[in-house]
């Protein structure tokens, strides 16, 4: 049996729910989840549960923020004018996303979550910062990743799709 450990490709089914138990994410829609375990492909208080996990394990693991998303920072919203915003100022509406620099110059997704007549907030914070996450988790495969693959740190080529469907026995 493969037990799941650095460099492995992992495959699981899960359900993600938030703490009022709505469903945020499930696999069913978009079919298993695959990543090399210990490269940071998932959030860190996912990952550290994986390990010692085996093909065919079910487990339940409530994930706090700061093993997720992190907190929420105010620090992350700001209130700019309509002008600053060039030409999306005119049609500009709360749930817009637009991609900015960061203060170290690294992107970050602004969402729009206010407009009025002069002025759009934005919110760089992650949707899910502060929440505390309630995963449902299904391992359905475990296999040892590629020397490609670990080199390149994921499971996918340049353009983005999967070297392989099913990518785990």
């Amino acid at each position: 049996m493969n037990t799941i450990k650095n460099n492995d490709v992992v495959e699981i089914k899960y359900i993600l729910r938030n703490d009022s138990g709505e469903i945020l994410d499930d696999s069913e829609k978009s079919g298993p989840l695959s990543f090399i375990q210990g490269k940071k492909n998932i959030i860190p208080g996912l990952e550290s549960e994986l390990y010692n996990k085996n093909k065919g394990d079910s487990f339940k693991v409530s994930v706090a923020p700061e093993d997720a998303y992190g907190l929420r920072s105010e620090s992350f919203v700001q209130t700019v004018t309509k002008n600053q915003l060039g030409e999306s100022a005119e049609t500009v509406k709360v749930g817009d996303r637009f991609q900015a620099q960061g203060h170290n110059g690294e992107p970050i997704v602004m969402a729009v979550t206010m407009v009025s007549d002069n002025e759009v907030t934005l919110d760089g914070n992650h949707p899910l910062a502060g929440e505390t996450l309630h995963f449902d988790v299904e391992v359905v495969g475990v296999r040892e990743a590629t020397e490609k693959e670990i080199e390149r740190g994921n499971l996918y080529e340049e353009g983005g799709s999967c070297e392989k469907k099913g990518c785990c026995d």
